[in-house]
């Protein structure tokens, strides 16, 4: 029966990974991809903040905190994994830059699909994984159905105007599903990490993640709060698709475990972030 439950988990996180992509590329252009990136300065901070210090803050908290392997290898991962799919709807609650929020989720995913598998061996030293395996794994389940759905949206609108709902439809489904599945499957791992250090390391990751995007936001308030969300919520689907192929259950335990700690910080953080902003608003029409 175990063996059944954990094929349909897998079978779960394809399906979310590959419909999330597609739904992401027929509700999109080009147009609307690029044009918000044209800002040099905000597109390099964005770059730095997710490549750059969200990594070392990742592995300096593993040379810190008594965190075992598997806790190690998540933090590690997620670090390196950034352009979630959820970051749209994270922005649309903040009232901040949804144009922007949706070209700079897609450079960071691709820029990821590259990055995650160069990087990721150099800093889990001891542990063994194959660049491109990672990356033929990435390419294959994310790069490439976002690519088939922008072309569809380009040549067909009208018919990804239908279709998009079916993919984002079953997104959801996936998701749901891996979650229920995760819970049941490794729902005494689950128990066993709370009041661990395991805990206090992802709430503190995400949080500073999320801090460190939005102090390098510009001027913008909108901006800043593009830049905050997207550091925070990293990419789950990218970091699911690669430990499923090369690290044991524990560790995708402690992604979810991690998903779910983001969850409940960035939403309440991006409410708050709205409120602000919606009072800024008002200020301004007064």
């Amino acid at each position: 029966m175990t063996e059944i439950l954990e094929t349909l988990a897998m079978l779960s996180v394809l399906v979310f990974v590959i419909s999330s992509m597609l739904s992401m590329g027929l509700s999109l252009s080009m147009k609307q991809i690029i044009d918000p990136l044209k800002n040099p300065r905000l597109v390099i901070l964005a770059l730095a903040a997710n490549f750059v210090l969200i990594p070392l803050l990742a592995y300096a908290m593993t040379l810190v905190m008594p965190l075992n392997e598997a806790t190690t290898i998540g933090l590690i991962l997620l670090s390196t994994a950034a352009g979630a799919p959820f970051l749209p709807k994270l922005v649309e609650v903040a009232k901040g830059n949804l144009a922007f929020s949706v070209g700079l989720m897609v450079l960071l995913m691709v820029v990821t699909i590259i990055y995650l598998p160069l990087v990721l061996p150099l800093m889990l030293t001891g542990v063994e994984v194959n660049p491109w395996d990672i990356a033929q794994s990435l390419i294959v389940l994310m790069l490439i159905p976002l690519a088939i759905g922008l072309f569809v949206r380009a040549r067909y609108g009208d018919a990804a105007d239908k279709v998009q709902p079916t993919f984002a439809m079953a997104a959801n489904i996936g998701i749901l599903v891996l979650a229920v599945l995760g819970l049941v499957l490794n729902f005494s791992s689950m128990i066993a990490l709370v009041g661990s250090w395991g805990i206090l390391a992802g709430v503190i990751f995400v949080l500073v993640s999320m801090i460190v995007g939005y102090f390098l936001g510009d001027s913008e308030a909108t901006n800043k709060s593009v830049m905050g969300l997207g550091a925070g919520q990293r990419n789950i689907s990218a970091a699911l698709v690669v430990a499923a192929q090369n690290f044991d259950a524990d560790v995708i335990t402690y992604l979810m475990v991690i998903a779910i700690i983001g969850f409940i910080v960035l939403f309440p953080a991006a409410g708050e972030l709205g409120k602000r902003q919606a009072g800024e608003e008002e200020s301004a029409t007064a």
